[in-house]
């Protein structure tokens, strides 16, 4: 008895549920699915031709700047050429005033050479005092008085104003007297000295 209803009680659970099943098939490849990442979308036309303006007033900005750094390189170029031409023309005007000055150094040698041996003394030097201050002032401009003579003749450095001749061979084409100083400043002939210069003949 008891077992007739164990049994009777199983079937009852084993029943199905009333109503169709609902099965859900998740196999991609069923419905045509991938993995593939859709495409992004495309911008809209109106973005596109600003960002094309963009490049374009990018493109012409790096030109004028190009343009803009050679008129700049041109304009120093100009400028250094015209302080060199300006420092050259004051340089020369300067060369120019203190060469007319040594006029005032020639008068004074001049001077000294032609007094008499009884002049006064107190006179005599005070213009050798004036003589050796003027020199000083030149030297501070970095004017010195050229050795000329017994130097062997430099047309670069001497004007011949005539010849002597001279017995001794060695001093053919040396310089014999200075009728004017000259004066370098720096390394550079500032005013040629104006020189006798031997000559030897051979007999």
């Amino acid at each position: 008895m008891n077992d007739d209803k164990t049994d009777t009680t199983n079937d009852e659970q084993a029943e199905p549920v009333d109503g169709p099943v609902k099965v859900v098939d998740r196999r991609w490849w069923i419905h045509g699915e991938s993995d593939a990442q859709p495409a992004p979308p495309r911008k809209p036309t109106y973005l596109e031709e600003l960002e094309r303006q963009i490049a374009e007033k990018d493109q012409a900005i790096q030109t004028y700047a190009t343009k803009y750094r050679e008129s700049a390189a041109e304009f120093d170029q100009v400028r250094a050429r015209l302080r060199r031409d300006l420092d050259r023309d004051i340089e020369r005007a300067r060369r120019a005033l203190l060469a007319d000055f040594l006029e005032v150094a020639d008068n004074l040698d001049r001077a000294l050479a032609a007094a008499p041996a009884g002049a006064d003394e107190a006179f005599v030097r005070g213009v050798d005092l004036v003589r050796q201050l003027l020199l000083a002032r030149y030297a501070s401009h970095g004017v010195t008085p050229m050795e000329a003579e017994g130097q062997p003749f430099d047309p670069a450095r001497h004007d011949a104003v005539s010849l002597v001749e001279v017995a001794d061979p060695t001093q053919d084409e040396v310089v014999q007297a200075v009728v004017k100083k000259g004066y370098l400043i720096g390394d550079e002939v500032l005013r040629p000295a104006t020189v006798v210069v031997g000559s030897h003949r051979s007999r």
